[in-house]
């Protein structure tokens, strides 16, 4: 019976296009049935950055929670996309577009020739209290990881991460103590 009942959901999903499964339900289950039913097809990793890079933005919000999981189980099929999705974060259409991109470049290594723009882009958000907490938290780990690469950024790190770490939240300066920590090693 339980066979029968994941059969059904797996036919359910696969008659549908990615769209229409973001606009039916939103939802975590509806998610991950998305990045399932994605697998490593590079067309329908295509199909769901089109609708991320697109105008509606309740779709593209719903969208940056699949590439979040995406990217967490197989992050090389988004690597094509880094230029546009660096390129995205000039004019996000919601915040779930800048939480989501960063939170998968703070889980890479991004390219040498992008990382001098993430990195402005970074201490922008991160130096911005009007931007949610995830977001200066991530792009406070991308910056730890170009800075991997570059260490003349953890000077500059150092001090933005100390400027803002007595105002900070909870998860703002747990990850702000790891960072400087690592720094410090």
């Amino acid at each position: 019976m339980l066979t029968l009942i994941l059969v059904t959901k797996f036919i359910i999903i696969r008659c549908m296009y990615i769209r229409e499964a973001l606009i039916q339900e939103h939802s975590k289950a509806q998610i991950l049935k998305i990045v399932d039913y994605i697998g490593y097809d590079e067309d329908r990793v295509k199909e769901l950055m089109e609708i991320f890079f697109g105008d509606d933005t309740r779709l593209v919000q719903r969208s940056a929670w699949a590439i979040t999981h995406l990217s967490t189980r197989r992050p090389n099929l988004l690597r094509p996309y880094l230029p546009q999705m660096v390129k995205n974060l000039e004019n996000p259409k919601h915040d779930a577009v800048l939480r989501n991109t960063l939170r998968y470049f703070d889980m890479i290594t991004l390219p040498e020739d992008l990382m001098g723009e993430v990195a402005d882009k970074c201490f922008h958000y991160l130096n911005s209290p009007e931007y949610p907490i995830a977001i200066r938290v991530f792009a406070m780990g991308t910056l730890y990881n170009i800075s991997l690469k570059f260490p003349e950024l953890q000077h500059e790190l150092i001090l933005v991460i100390k400027e803002h770490l007595p105002f900070g939240s909870a998860g703002f300066k747990s990850r702000a103590k790891r960072i400087l920590n690592k720094i410090d090693k």
